[in-house]
């Protein structure tokens, strides 16, 4: 395995300046996941990483080498994709091989790998056949033991779980957890699931607007979020926002399931109760208009129309000027 190193890294397309001087490494045998809104560079930057886009200024290395000026193929690293890119006139077992075979590696060779990775990955029932006989979990697992087969130094997964259904995605996170551990692997992982990023990811690298806004464990930046952006970005339901609390200039963060309904002297009506099972959502609404979201175990207390009053168990401090955890 490897390390991946960002060094000012920088990507332009024309007049459009999508990644503004990265600077992050990722250890070797680190599952690190990027996540950002649509457009904010995640995929730019592990294109980069594949050697599928240019990099306009920086450097990045994957181990001990600088791989800005190398194919793809020279790289080292192995690309599973969110369309799962499988040929369809292939058996699984020809999908596994072919990255081995086009590389001109013996037959005895392939033919081992494929057969370790397809034990490992629950796949030798389906060895012979098609993309098309398969769910769709079955097809993302072939796509994740080509990659395997050919041993790369970095993984590169590039939304992969997004087509899958919620309970099967659920499945393959933990499919994906074990993998981890059972190969040691340097991986990066871009998705837009933030509970993917939270219980994959050694740490979460969040991007915005082409800039990192912040590169830690999951733990660090729920319970630590550098700006306003992480705080509201990382957990779900999002981290409240009020300004203007009565003796606070800074900017107050609460988390829902810090809110204390019952107690406590901010005044507030409750707007509408969301039933989860084992919690409950409670949407409401301040005095001044300002909406707010607690997180209570069920059964709620409360029932829409509720006039009730707050505390606040924990919370977090932001300059109102830059934003930046105080």
């Amino acid at each position: 395995m490897a390390t991946v190193g960002f060094q000012a890294l920088h990507k332009r397309y024309g007049d459009t300046h999508v990644l503004k001087g990265i600077e992050a490494q990722v250890e070797d045998g680190e599952y690190v996941v990027l996540v950002g809104p649509s457009g904010c560079g995640k995929s730019t930057l592990l294109r980069c990483v594949a050697g599928l886009e240019e990099i306009s200024e920086g450097q990045l290395t994957i181990g001990d080498r600088v791989v800005n000026s190398l194919a793809p193929a020279e790289r080292d690293v192995a690309m599973v994709f969110q369309s799962y890119a499988l040929y369809p006139h292939m058996t699984v077992a020809e999908n596994m091989g072919f990255a081995l075979r086009v590389a001109g590696r013996p037959r005895e060779e392939i033919q081992a790998r494929v057969a370790e990775v397809a034990r490992m990955l629950e796949l030798e029932p389906l060895l012979e056949r098609l993309p098309a006989q398969m769910s769709g979990g079955q097809r993302q697992r072939v796509a994740m033991g080509r990659a395997i087969v050919r041993q790369p130094a970095v993984f590169l997964f590039d939304e992969p779980l997004s087509n899958l259904d919620a309970s099967l995605r659920t499945h393959m996170r933990v499919e994906l957890k074990r993998l981890h551990q059972r190969l040691g692997a340097t991986i990066l992982h871009v998705t837009h699931d933030q509970v993917e990023a939270l219980t994959l990811a050694d740490r979460i690298l969040v991007l915005n607007q082409g800039i990192v806004q912040q590169f830690g464990s999951p733990r660090e930046l729920y319970d630590t979020p550098a700006n306003t952006f992480v705080a509201t970005f990382i957990g779900s339901p999002s981290m409240n926002m009020l300004r203007g609390l009565p003796g606070e200039e800074a900017i107050v963060g609460v988390r829902p399931h810090d809110v204390v309904l019952g107690s406590g002297e901010i005044s507030a009506t409750v707007d509408v109760v969301e039933s989860l099972g084992a919690e409950a959502l409670v949407h409401l609404q301040l005095t001044d208009g300002t909406p707010m979201v607690a997180q209570v175990p069920e059964p709620a207390s409360v029932k829409p129309g509720d006039a009730v009053n707050l505390a606040f168990a924990k919370v977090h401090r932001f300059d109102p000027s830059t934003e930046r955890r105080l």
